[in-house]
This record gives structure tokens, C-alpha cells and sequence, in this order.
């Protein structure tokens, strides 16, 4: 028999803060609220909703369950007339699982655990979760709803086992991080599980920034036949309205739809999301960035700019002795260009008070990378020092092709609390320059074009440290984000020699790496929580003698 009438249900892709499960529930309750007054007969929230994702080792935490008590029993007694989908932690006598569970009018009707616990990549579920092993589903106003959360759709089965028992409909919550290209990725899994279950899956994700991580929402809802029907914007919170009509048999669905983002503007977006929210949940007053005239430096301050307004962003000029004319034109006009206020504080004088000091013990010693390193530090200090004066946090400039080599400077340029760039590479960083230049123009042509230097001695340029950028970036990705030997990425057609010497400096400098800032993760492959080496190792695949 068809339903009398369609069922609406609301998804509500929000931005939640970790482990602040008193304002999380304030919100869930805020939100619960909207959905009602737009008809909603349900509105689900994403995965751990009450502490957000991912809570890591405050679920270790005796009192946050206490606390998470507390608020079901006050959303209970606060939403009425509306079924609320909600994640949390529940400790059970089996132990700690990562559940879900529907209130209505008072009191839960249904609960879920999670099946599938993820462990590899950033997720460590299975340190703190045991897993469920049963289906859950619940009745919708006439449909049978099936309840899982994250990743039980990447892993096959769990659509069979919900339709097996009933089962017409899939509601999966998410708190599912975004990396470039992602997107497409899901929509293939969501496929999948649809030809599975042959049923609907609505998909909802989390959105906002989480130290290094950004949870890009792109909430969507796909129908039996596996297309996308409706689908949220990405990296912003929305209230999304899915209707549901047709029997219980054969549900169904339709929804608004948002365009998903190309590339570049996608990565830029969760950049800025990343500087946002890393800055705004921490509480700073602003970001503190040292500008150089060069590509990185440039596409930061743009970045933070989108990301808090120009007035909460300041720009730091530190010319040496080897900064060109250029270099202090091209940052200025970047900041004029962006509406920042911007200083000049030349390192000359305490670089020369350094070379003073240690003059006496480095007498007969060669000038190196030592001297430059000082120069590094100096700017270093004189951007924390300002950080600390003001309260607002110094942003790192330096990117993963850097980062990977170690061609950084361990308290200089590595000196500050966000590295935004840091899972960038190079020609990405130029790509979304120019992505930003389209929008406004706000970074000089001269600095794309010239050819990229730290300006640290007479004439330098990056290319006398570290091979061509082009080579340089496609070797790191092979060896860093896929794994590949080093006879593997030869046999690709790179240089034998040039292999070997990415794959030392990469290997070698771990050290610097376990030091640097967090920064935003947007690739498959992060420094940090994605790729984890030892520091100490005497593992090779090139041998010292190669």
C-alpha cells in the first residue's frame, strides 16, 4: 500500500568540537529544533556526535562518560515531536562501543554498534571500540530503516544483512575525512553498497576542521538504482531535506543537489576550513605569517585571509643581506592586495650579532648551511616573539615537497603553531595560486614565474639543494604516497641517481618531520598520522654506498 504521505527526513551536516560534549549537545538540540519546524519526521547528526570525531584518548576518560549521560538524558527531555539519529560512545558489558542510536519522544527506540572498525590510514578504532555484530533497524513512519555507521558500507556485507532482515532503507553516519578525490571514492563505495542492499542509502558526513584533519560534509543520498539524488555542499554546514515517498517495498528519494567542487577549489577549501577552525577552536586572536615574495608564503597569507579576514592576519617582512629588491616588493604588494597590515624587521641585526658571538668559535671553520640556518632562526624568533605579544598563532609557509626532504629549517622556518601547506607539494601549491588568482588577483606574476630561493646566500635557488620540481614531486608521490621501491620508480623512467637521492632524504629526515607543526591533511597519504616511521632506524632500501 503506498504511504499516505511523504516522509521527510533531515540531515544535518554540522561542525562539531572534540570532546565538548555540553555545546555539541546544545547544537544537536539547536538543530533538532530547525528540522521540526521544516516538517522532519527524523534528523540524523554524524558519527560520535556528542564528542565529535575523532575523540582519540579522551574516550581513555572515566568522567566523559558521565558527561555523555548527561547529555542523552537532556535531549531526551528537550526534543519532542521529532525522532533524533544520533552517534556517541557507549560502554556496554561487552565494552566501549562507537554507537548510534534513535530517540523519539523521550526515549530511545533503536541502537546500533558499529560493526566495522577501521585501523589503518589516521583511524585507530580498534584501540578503543569492540566491535557490534548485529543489524539494527527501526521503523520510519511505514519504511524499515537499517542503521550503520562509516565505514560498515566500505566493507561488504552489512547492506545484505540489513536487507535480510527487512530492511528497505539505509541510514549510514559519518565522520569520514576528506582527502583529494575523495569524493569520488565515496560515490563508489555508496554504489556498491546500493547493488548490495538494493535499497536507498542516505549518507551523512561530518564537516569543519579537527587539528589536522578536515571533514569535507558532501552529504549525499543515492536511490535503489545506485544515483545520486541529492547531495549537500561541501566543507559547510547545511540542513539537508530528503524526501521519502513511494511503499515500503520500493522507497523513494529526492533531495536538493550541489555540484561538487573541482580540484584545486576543493583542496583550497579545506586549506581554509583547516586555518579556520584550527584557529578558531583553539582560541587564538589571529595568524601572525612571515612573508618572503615567494609562492608559499603568498598562497598562506591568502589562505588565512579567506579563512578569518584580513584584519585578524598580520604580515611580517624579515629582509636579509641576500633578499632581493623584489622579494620586498612582491610580499608587500601581497599584503596591500589582500588588505593585510604588514612590518619590516630586518634580521640583519641579529644575524650579525650571532656571527659576532660565534666568531671566536668558528674561527677557521668554512661558512655553510650553519650561517644560513641563523638567519632562519632569527625569523623564527622574531615571529614568535610578535605571536607572543599578541596572542595570535605563527603560521608555518613551508609544503610536503619541503617537508619530505627536509629542506627546512628546524626552529626558522619550521618555527610556528599550523603549517597549512604541509601535505602540498610544490606544483600543487602553484596550482592553487592560480586557482586563487582567478578569483582575485592577489599574488604578483613575478612570483610565479621566478625561479623559487630561500634566499639565504648569494644567488641561491631552491634547485641547487633538491632536483627539479617536477621530478622531485613525481618521485614523492610514488615513494611516499604509493609505496613504490626504488627500482620500481627507476624502472618508471626517473634517473637512477636522482631516485637515490630523494629516497635518502626522505628517509633521513623523519627526525625533522616528527618536529613540524601540525598541518592540514590533504592527500592520501599525510606525514604523521598517515605514514609513521621510526626516527631511530637502520632500515634502507638504498644503501649508503649505492
Amino acid at each position: 500500500m503506498k504511504n499516505k504521505a511523504v516522509v521527510r527526513v533531515a540531515l544535518a551536516q554540522i561542525n562539531l568540537l572534540v570532546g565538548d560534549v555540553q555545546g555539541n549537545t546544545a547544537r544537536v538540540i539547536e538543530w533538532a529544533g530547525k528540522a521540526r519546524q521544516q516538517g522532519a519526521a527524523l534528523v540524523a547528526f554524524p558519527e560520535l556526535t556528542l564528542t565529535s570525531y575523532p575523540p582519540e584518548d579522551l574516550l581513555l576518560r572515566k568522567a566523559l562518560y558521565g558527561q555523555i549521560d548527561e547529555a542523552l538524558a537532556g535531549i531526551c527531555e528537550a526534543v519532542r515531536d521529532i525522532d533524533v539519529l544520533l552517534g556517541y560512545p557507549q560502554r556496554t558489558a561487552r565494552g566501549l562501543h562507537n554507537t548510534c542510536s534513535v530517540i523519539r519522544n523521550g526515549r530511545v527506540i533503536a541502537t546500533y554498534h558499529k560493526q566495522h572498525l577501521p585501523n589503518y590510514s589516521v583511524f585507530d578504532e580498534k584501540r578503543y571500540f569492540v566491535a557490534g555484530d548485529k543489524p539494527c533497524v527501526f521503523d520510519l513512519q511505514g519504511i524499515p530503516t537499517a542503521l550503520t555507521i562509516c565505514e560498515d558500507l566500505w566493507v561488504r556485507g552489512s547492506c545484505f544483512q540489513a536487507r535480510a532482515v527487512g530492511a528497505r532503507l539505509m541510514i549510514n553516519i559519518n565522520g569520514s575525512p576528506y582527502h583529494l578525490g575523495k569524493t569520488r571514492a565515496r560515490e563508489e563505495i555508496l554504489q556498491a553498497a546500493v547493488r548490495e542492499g538494493r535499497m536507498p542509502v542516505l549518507y551523512l558526513n561530518l564537516v569543519g576542521g579537527q587539528d589536522e584533519l578536515v571533514f569535507d560534509g558532501g552529504s549525499m543520498v543515492l536511490d535503489a538504482r545506485g544515483q545520486v539524488v541529492a547531495r549537500a555542499p561541501e566543507f559547510r554546514e547545511s540542513l539537508e531535506m530528503i524526501e521519502l515517498g513511494g511503499t515500503p517495498e520500493a522507497v523513494a528519494v529526492s533531495g536538493g543537489m550541489v555540484a561538487p567542487l573541482q580540484d584545486e577549489e576543493s583542496v583550497y577549501t579545506a586549506l581554509v576550513t583547516g586555518v579556520r577552525d584550527y584557529i578558531g577552536k583553539n582560541r587564538f586572536k589571529g595568524a601572525i605569517i612571515g612573508l618572503s615574495g615567494g609562492v608559499d608564503s603568498a598562497l598562506t597569507l591568502a589562505v588565512a585571509v579567506d579563512a578569518l579576514g584580513a584584519d585578524a592576519v598580520e604580515g611580517v617582512l624579515m629582509p636579509s643581506r641576500y633578499t632581493a629588491p623584489m622579494s620586498i616588493e612582491d610580499a608587500r604588494a601581497e599584503a596591500e592586495a589582500l588588505g593585510v597590515r604588514h612590518h619590516l624587521v630586518s634580521i640583519e641585526p641579529p644575524f650579525s650579532a650571532f656571527s659576532e658571538a660565534l666568531k671566536e668559535r668558528f674561527s677557521g671553520l668554512a661558512a655553510d648551511a650553519t650561517e644560513e640556518n641563523i638567519q632562519a632562526r632569527c625569523r623564527g624568533i622574531i615571529l614568535m616573539a610578535i605571536s607572543n605579544k599578541t596572542g595570535r598563532i605563527v603560521l608555518t609557509t613551508g609544503n610536503k615537497s619541503e617537508m619530505a626532504c627536509g629542506y627546512a629549517t628546524l626552529y626558522g622556518d619550521m618555527a610556528g603553531g599550523f603549517a597549512p601547506l604541509k601535505d602540498v607539494p610544490k606544483l600543487l601549491v602553484y596550482r592553487l595560486a592560480g586557482y586563487r588568482n582567478r578569483l582575485r588577483h592577489v599574488i604578483p606574476q613575478r612570483v610565479l614565474e621566478r625561479p623559487p630561493t630561500a634566499e639565504l646566500r648569494e644567488n641561491q635557488t631552491d634547485q641547487d639543494s633538491l632536483p627539479p620540481y617536477p621530478v622531485l614531486d613525481a618521485i614523492l608521490e610514488r615513494y611516499v604516497e604509493h609505496d613504490q621501491p626504488p627500482e620500481e620508480i627507476v624502472a618508471a623512467g626517473f634517473d637512477a641517481e636522482t631516485v637515490r637521492r630523494v629516497v635518502r632524504m626522505v628517509d633521513h629526515n623523519e627526525y625533522k618531520r616528527r618536529q613540524a607543526a601540525p598541518g592540514v591533511k590533504i592527500s592520501v597519504r599525510a606525514f604523521g598520522r598517515d605514514r609513521r616511521y621510526p626516527i631511530t632506524s637502520g632500515y634502507s632500501e638504498v644503501p649508503e654506498d649505492a
